[in-house]
């Protein structure tokens, strides 16, 4: 007897391109929520996107209330909900990076309220997934979500965005080469669960990505446009499979080690590129797909070595010998990487 059944959630508006900022209250009119809307935002993307939505929503009528976050944390979390919570809110609104994004989206969960993503960076695929990240001491917490109801991502905001955002969001796509084959892995392996839909999509995005790597430059909004539609995809399929798996494996294990050996050190992004290439080195071999990665961020102007994440090598030797740790989750990484084997990969890779 056949039971198995799946639930999808998936953003039911996507505007991108070229001024869809000012489409924002259009598109949550299409949603047909109701009530006060709270927008969770940081400084800088205040000033640049925050403060013109607010008055769309005032012009249509909205009395529109305004958190603005200083640091990621579940304290920040909770704040917003506290004033959302005091209003009454109909849904909140996240505009700015992933920290602006993952706090409102968190938030919004907690409280059963509707979320719109405003992205001012093209940094990560979270301005579309159900998941949030949040530190907290030395360890970086993955926390369940509902995926926004909408997401407005406009070009012309992202192409203006520093270039390191932008190159942190190619490398968290390219790094999805390595989490479907960690998954595909423990399928094999474990019996986990694998979603050929989702993997196939994620893996594709990730190809397309590294295909167009060289027409993706600073400032031009037309990278924007094909950075952006990858991330939308990558965070489609995490929301198809149910699970972070399609973009997150061994690759990410090693970046939340790193968070924790040397918080504050690297963007997010650039720490899974690096951590990409040495796991493809692992799966594959010398004459894996390492080099591709490899190249395709160096392209970008992504780093590709311990030294330009400005991590010391010794502590990259620790992060791979000890990212198995972070979480039940089965990768290429198995029960450890031994000190002589981490060091073999990253000498071989050109990361150390």
């Amino acid at each position: 007897m056949f039971t198995k059944s799946s639930w999808i959630r998936l953003p039911r508006n996507v505007l991108v391109g070229h001024g869809v900022l000012d489409q924002t209250v259009e598109a949550v009119s299409e949603l047909h929520l109701r009530g006060t809307p709270v927008l969770v935002t940081s400084p800088t993307p205040r000033k640049i996107a925050a403060d013109r939505i607010i008055e769309q929503f005032e012009a249509a009528g909205f009395s529109p209330e305004v958190v603005v976050v200083e640091t990621a944390s579940f304290a920040e979390v909770q704040r917003v909900i506290d004033a959302a919570e005091a209003v009454d809110a109909g849904f909140l609104v996240g505009v700015g990076g992933g920290k602006a994004i993952d706090i409102a989206k968190m938030a919004a969960d907690r409280i059963d309220r509707g979320f719109i993503s405003v992205p001012t960076a093209a940094s990560h695929d979270g301005i579309v997934s159900g998941r949030g990240s949040v530190p907290e001491g030395d360890t970086r917490h993955s926390v369940a979500a509902d995926p926004p109801l909408a997401v407005v991502a406009d070009t012309e905001l992202l192409a203006n965005a520093p270039w390191e955002l932008t190159t942190a969001g190619c490398a968290d796509i390219i790094s999805n080469y390595t989490a479907v084959k960690d998954w595909q892995l423990a399928h094999r392996l474990k019996n986990v669960e694998y979603s050929e839909y989702a993997g196939a999509l994620s893996q594709m995005t990730a190809e397309l990505l590294v295909e167009r790597i060289d027409a993706i430059k600073p400032g031009l909004e037309e990278s924007s446009w094909v950075v952006v539609k990858a991330l939308v995809s990558s965070g489609v399929a995490m929301s198809i499979a149910g699970s972070s798996r399609p973009a997150s494996g061994a690759e990410h294990l090693f970046s939340h080690q790193l968070d924790r050996l040397a918080p504050g050190a690297a963007l997010h992004g650039h720490q899974v590129g690096v951590g990409s290439i040495l796991i493809e080195y692992l799966h594959s071999g010398e004459h894996g797909q390492w080099q591709n990665i490899r190249d395709a961020l160096d392209k970008l102007g992504a780093p590709t070595t311990a030294e330009e994440l400005d991590i010391a090598p010794e502590t990259v030797i620790e992060a791979l010998t000890t990212a198995h740790e972070i979480r039940d989750r089965y990768t290429i990484l198995g029960d450890g990487v031994s000190e002589d084997a981490a060091i073999e990969v990253a000498t071989v890779t050109g990361v150390i």
